[in-house]
């Protein structure tokens, strides 16, 4: 993978640097994060990680999670803001921040949906993970990969690639995870920390989610409510993940997860091969991946669910 001259230039050229990835982050977002930061601090830079969202427990076993604030008030007096794994200050819950402070604005993102907002941009929709392109800037500008550092990129790929499953996988995605190894991350160790160390709250939600599927013609929907987080005492960050579990059937092709949210439901899609989720969640304001995309909708859930339907039909029956 090369990187723009441009992009090396910035971080090269510039001393101090806002990170900031979207709201309810997981693996790409907070391992592309942490590891940026420690390769910009190591060559004397001044750097600040901002998510508006805690951590997710689910991911504090990466070293330097404890990096992030949510204190918008420690951001001032940053002059160069980058946005990791996502594409607007909205994303990040920014935009009074940048609004009053005019920062100078990078994107480094890896998703299909792209928007006019940034001063200077890398996307690059074929890459794995953010995290595979922050791997390739952090070589590009000659610093050394830790063992920290490779822990968290390892982490940030697998999570986006299903572990190496997706079809977003291919013979470099495997030849970046070997380096990472390389340089010290330890693949059971992500496995384990991901996969099974869930709480038995979790898991008692999972049961409840699983028992609102309904299937039909090809899309499964699942759904959890407010009142679901309370009876098992788990949160948002809890249901990563819930949306692949009914893809796993062989005649489901697309998957939609319905989680409700203050003022309606954000909605997560994934689907198998061709079908493309991200065009569905672009008529609803939102965005992602062909295979993984996601949009916010108000209504009640049979509303919602109907809406979807709608547009999922128009794009199965696509070309």
């Amino acid at each position: 993978m090369k990187v723009p001259e441009e992009i090396i230039s910035f971080f090269k050229e510039r001393d101090d640097f806002l990170i900031a990835t979207h709201i309810n982050p997981e693996g790409d977002a907070l391992g592309s994060s942490i590891s940026l930061s420690m390769a910009l601090e190591s060559i004397g830079k001044r750097v600040i990680v901002y998510d508006r969202d805690p951590v997710p427990y689910l991911y504090r076993f990466l070293p330097g999670h404890e990096r992030f604030t949510n204190s918008i008030s420690n951001l001032y007096g940053i002059s160069n803001l980058i946005l990791l794994d996502c594409n607007t200050p909205e994303r990040a819950d920014l935009n009074d921040f940048v609004k009053e402070n005019q920062p100078f604005t990078a994107i480094i993102d890896h998703h299909e949906t792209e928007r006019e907002f940034g001063d200077l941009k890398w996307v690059v929709p074929s890459a794995s993970a953010t995290g595979q392109m922050i791997f390739h800037l952090i070589k590009a500008m000659g610093v050394e990969i830790s063992k920290d550092m490779a822990t968290n990129l390892y982490t940030a790929i697998a999570i986006d690639t299903g572990t190496f499953r997706y079809s977003n996988t291919d013979a470099t995605t495997l030849m970046d995870a070997s380096e990472l190894i390389r340089a010290g991350a330890d693949p059971a160790l992500v496995s384990t920390s991901l996969y099974d160390m869930w709480s038995r709250g979790r898991f008692e939600l999972l049961i409840l989610t699983l028992n609102t599927i309904e299937i039909r013609d090809g899309i499964a929907i699942t759904s959890v409510t407010r009142e679901m987080f309370q009876r098992t005492g788990t949160d948002a960050a809890d249901t990563e993940n819930f949306a692949n579990f009914p893809r796993m059937m062989a005649d489901v092709k697309i998957s939609a997860f319905f989680r409700e949210i203050e003022d309606g439901w954000k909605v997560s899609l994934r689907s198998k091969g061709e079908i493309n989720v991200a065009r569905i969640a672009e008529t609803f304001g939102g965005g992602g991946h062909r295979n993984a995309a996601g949009y916010k909708i108000k209504g009640n859930l049979e509303e919602a669910k109907e809406s979807l339907l709608r547009e999922a039909s128009k794009t199965m029956n696509c070309p």
